[in-house]
């Protein structure tokens, strides 16, 4: 069995590397879970200013991905850090308060559903992302864990109470 050499790309150093498929792949692949993530957490305003981050951030980082490595979970950790990022800028921003917000004339097929999104928004932050991460983006627990802190036994409760709460709630008008 004969090893080759990574080839070197032509706008850096970085070595190409022969296991990885190419980038447009995985974003075709990977991205509409990594927005239905990101939708989930952030709701569907920033949810594709975050989406886009991940992706920029995950093309820096792919020439370096381990191989083997669980591509799915490695982008949902990004998308993470990224909707992070973002429930932080957004708690400096100012909030406008004078305007009425603007409202579509019709549901678009493939829009996200606003009262979904109510419906998530009103669930503690860990059961929203356990919920994300497990049921949306297909994470084991144990990932889901790695992320955003604790056992798997947590993120399985934190999700299942979460799921609770939206069967309860979702579409029958209710607060959790």
């Amino acid at each position: 069995m004969t090893t080759t050499a990574p080839r070197r790309t032509e706008r850096d150093d970085r070595p190409m590397t022969a296991h990885l498929p190419p980038f447009e792949t995985v974003v075709t692949t990977h991205g509409p879970t990594v927005l239905r993530v990101c939708r989930a957490v952030l709701g569907p305003t920033d949810a594709e200013d975050a989406w886009s981050e991940t992706f920029l951030a995950a093309l820096r980082a792919y020439p370096d991905l381990s191989p083997g490595s669980n591509v799915q979970a490695w982008l949902v950790t990004i998308a993470h850090r990224k909707a992070i990022d973002q429930v932080r800028a957004a708690v400096r921003r100012p909030v406008p308060t004078d305007t009425v917000p603007d409202r579509p004339g019709a549901d678009v097929p493939g829009e996200w559903a606003d009262d979904l999104w109510q419906a998530l928004s009103l669930l503690p932050l860990k059961q929203r992302q356990c919920v994300a991460y497990h049921h949306l983006a297909g994470l084991p627990y144990a990932d889901v864990a790695a992320l955003i802190g604790g056992s798997a036994d947590a993120a399985r409760r934190a999700a299942a109470d979460g799921v609770a709460a939206l069967r309860r709630t979702y579409r029958n008008g209710e607060t959790p």
